[in-house]
C-alpha cells in the first residue's frame, strides 16, 4: 500500500467535509502542519472544530483559518498570541472549549487509548468543573474528564518511511504523537522521507500503522513567536 501522496491537496482529497472535527499538531508554531493547514483553506470547507493546543498567530498556522472564517469552534488551551481569535470569541463568532494544557493532552491520548473519560485533581474548584462529575478518591476530589477523539488528525514530522513510520524532532514532537493515534484517519506530512528500514526502530516515536496518508512537505518558515534580544554590550 502506497502511503505517499503528491501534495496535500492530493492527501486531504476525499477527506474533508464540512462540520468535520479536526486535531492539528503543534504548540506554538514548533511542529505545526503548515503545508496541510494551508490546504483545507484553499478547500473551503467549513464549520470545523479544531482540537489543538493553539490557534497559531495572527495570519499564521490555523490563523489562516481563522482569517476566512472556517472554523466555528476551538478545543484548546492557548490563546494568547492571536488577536483574532480573541475578538472572534468575545463577539460570539466562535466558540471555545477551554482546557487546562495537561489536561487537555491527556484528553487526546485517552481518545487514542480507547479509555473514554478520567479522574484528575485539575480543574476542580474553578469553572472548569462547571458541569462535570466530580468523585473523591482517597480524601482528594477530582473531576472526570471525556476523552477526544477526531474524524482527522493533521501532524508534521521531522522524517518519515513508506510505511509512515514517524520521527519528531526535539519539541516538534509536542501534541503530534497523542493526535496520531486519537483520529479515525491520520494524515503526517514530513520534511524527510527515507526508505522502509532506514530508521532505527528504536527512534521511532509514532508507528506507521497509525499514519494513513503521508506528503513531503519542501518548504517551511521557521517562525519566531516572541522574539527576544538582548542589548549589545557597550
Amino acid at each position: 500500500m502506497n502511503k505517499i501522496y503528491p501534495d496535500a491537496k492530493a492527501a486531504l482529497a476525499g477527506v474533508l467535509k464540512d462540520n468535520m472535527t479536526i486535531m492539528a499538531g503543534g504548540f506554538g508554531l514548533c511542529g505545526i502542519p503548515e503545508t496541510l493547514i494551508e490546504a483545507i483553506r484553499e478547500s473551503g470547507v467549513k464549520g470545523l472544530t479544531f482540537i489543538s493546543n493553539n490557534a497559531g498567530v495572527d495570519g499564521f498556522g490555523l490563523g489562516k483559518l481563522l482569517e476566512t472564517k472556517q472554523i466555528k469552534k476551538m478545543i484548546s488551551s492557548y490563546v494568547g498570541e492571536n488577536k483574532l481569535f480573541e475578538q472572534m470569541f468575545l463577539s460570539g463568532e466562535l466558540q471555545l472549549e477551554f482546557n487546562p494544557q495537561g489536561t487537555l493532552a491527556e484528553r487526546i491520548r485517552a481518545g487514542g487509548a480507547g479509555i473514554p473519560a478520567f479522574f484528575t485533581k485539575t480543574g476542580y474548584g474553578t469553572i472548569v468543573a462547571d458541569g462535570k462529575e466530580v468523585r473523591e478518591f482517597d480524601g482528594e476530589m477530582y473531576v472526570m474528564e471525556r476523552a477526544l477523539k477526531a474524524d482527522l488528525a493533521i501532524v508534521k514530522a521531522w522524517k518519515a518511511d513508506r510505511e509512515g513510520n514517524l520521527v519528531y524532532r526535539k519539541t516538534a514532537r509536542n501534541f503530534n504523537p497523542m493526535m496520531a493515534t486519537a483520529a479515525t484517519l491520520c494524515v503526517a506530512e514530513v520534511e524527510q522521507i527515507v526508505d522502509t528500514g532506514a530508521l532505527d526502530p528504536d527512534a521511532i516515536h509514532t508507528p506507521g500503522i497509525f499514519v494513513k496518508r503521508l506528503l513531503h512537505g519542501a518548504r517551511y518558515e521557521k517562525r519566531i513567536e516572541q522574539r527576544t534580544t538582548r542589548k549589545k554590550a557597550a
